[in-house]
């Protein structure tokens, strides 16, 4: 099983009503909970652990992860109120308003951090939920504590506007993660926002250094790349109509994971032994699942017979 730990939340998107007004409407999100959605849709043992609200946006969240086919039994759930944004989209690109505080996602403490069954072979991280504490402490100790044993995986999808004022603590448990991390993906926005201006290989490598065995590396319409301490794999997005783009590297995410446990390369043995071909397969996975999302509004990742 692979367990997306994160955050959980309703996004409010845009829309307009059937009086032509703008408005917004409540749909089941999440960056960290997207890629728990798709890993369910294209047929990966998925499972997700995250403080879910028992209010009705948690029961909101809680089933739609099931009807995706993921495992929920994992979760904290408590009666402290559902994270809400809401999304503003400029020529599809998505920007977000957080509300956040006091909520069961953000509160996540420690003590309800879940014992791990051997079935579970990987942990991925990311999102906002690795900003603010409780919570962002609550999830780096998870992966502090399996990452000896577990392949890890984090993708940061940073979001400045709410990093503002907590920029200094968030590098510092960034940093700290992806060094232990085994697969780490970053758009290529945030991997100059990490470490500056600079040719994206020549970036990423430094990202390596740090002791990841993998980093895939999205670069929007123009494709994926993945890169090892040897190899560097790059793979064409496929051209689509884009709805927007909400959920397109949550997607990828589970596109490549999915595409590694399909082969059982989700070991540490494994990923130090990676294929161009296995590369190649998880890059060209994550574009196809990724595409079908951002061609039609909202996080919707595909099922697998859509591929």
């Amino acid at each position: 099983m692979i367990l997306s730990c994160g955050e959980a939340l309703i996004d409010m998107l845009p829309r307009t009503s059937t009086l032509g007004e703008a408005s917004f409407a409540p749909y089941a999100g999440g960056a960290v909970f997207n890629t728990a959605i798709a890993l369910g849709r294209l047929g990966a043992p998925a499972g997700f652990f995250s403080g879910i609200s028992t209010d009705m946006l948690g029961e909101i969240l809680a089933d739609t992860l099931t009807a995706s086919k993921v495992d929920v039994s994992f979760c904290a759930r408590s009666a402290r109120p559902t994270t809400v944004a809401f999304v503003k989209l400029v020529f599809g690109h998505a920007t977000y308003a957080f509300y956040d505080e006091n909520t069961a996602g953000s509160l996540l403490a420690q003590s309800e951090l879940p014992t791990l069954n051997p079935d579970i072979q990987a942990l991925f991280f990311g999102g906002i939920s690795l900003v603010n504490d409780p919570a962002a402490s609550t999830y780096e100790t998870l992966q502090a504590r399996e990452a000896p044993t577990r392949v890890t995986m984090i993708d940061p999808n940073i979001r400045p506007g709410f990093i503002a004022g907590k920029e200094e603590q968030y590098r510092a448990r960034i940093e700290r993660m992806i060094a232990r991390a085994d697969i780490v993906k970053l758009s290529d926005e945030d991997l100059h926002w990490l470490l500056g201006a600079g040719d994206l290989v020549t970036l990423g490598q430094s990202i390596l250094a740090k002791g990841p065995k993998i980093l895939f590396l999205t670069e929007g319409a123009k494709g994926a790349r993945a890169l090892t301490a040897t190899q560097n794999r790059f793979v064409a997005a496929k051209k689509v109509a884009v709805a927007d783009t909400v959920g397109a590297g949550d997607t990828f995410n589970a596109g490549a994971l999915s595409a590694l446990h399909s082969v059982g390369a989700l070991t540490k043995a494994r990923l130090a032994a990676v294929t161009d071909d296995e590369l190649d397969a998880a890059l060209t996975l994550g574009n196809r699942a990724a595409a079908i999302t951002v061609s039609r509004a909202g996080a919707n990742p595909p099922w697998s017979h859509e591929l």
